[in-house]
């Protein structure tokens, strides 16, 4: 059975709960507690006073999401593009990418070792193939270009 959610103490509690489970960005934790049944301006006083409380931040749910993403072989295109779908600033996504301490030449290496256990393409179909597969993922063919002709991090 659902909670009704008709009153602040209720949609303070219910975010609460959610945020107990993981981190959450505002417009992610405002959507979820309308599905809920919340009313909106119940919604915002509550989130505002977690806010305030040091609760609820979009600066830790940024860096949550880029470090969960990127350990499960994604790069910063696909994880800027995930952000942007759930309402973040472009300004707070570019800076939480530039300050992850993400070594993304390095990310890109390790998914590709995974995927196609460190074989290089032998010719230009599977290079298509394994281009595809790494730029779905969310890295720029400038790295992958990188990657396939052996160049080192620092070239």
């Amino acid at each position: 059975m659902t909670a009704v959610l008709d009153t602040l103490v209720a949609v303070r509690r219910t975010a609460m709960d959610l945020l107990a489970r993981r981190e959450h960005g505002r417009v992610e934790l405002t959507r979820k507690l309308r599905q809920r049944g919340a009313l909106p301006e119940m919604i915002e006083t509550a989130l505002d006073r977690l806010t305030e409380e040091g609760l609820l931040s979009e600066t830790r749910y940024l860096e949550s999401f880029v470090s969960y993403r990127a350990r499960s072989g994604y790069g910063p295109l696909r994880i800027r593009e995930e952000l942007s779908q759930r309402g973040l600033q472009r300004s707070d996504i570019e800076l939480a990418l530039r300050e992850s301490g993400i070594d993304w030449q390095e990310q890109l290496a390790d998914t590709w070792r995974r995927k196609f256990s460190g074989q290089l393409p032998a010719d230009a179909r599977e290079r298509a193939k394994q281009g595809r597969f790494l730029a779905y993922r969310g890295y720029s063919m400038e790295m992958i270009n990188r990657l396939f002709s052996g160049r080192g991090m620092d070239d």
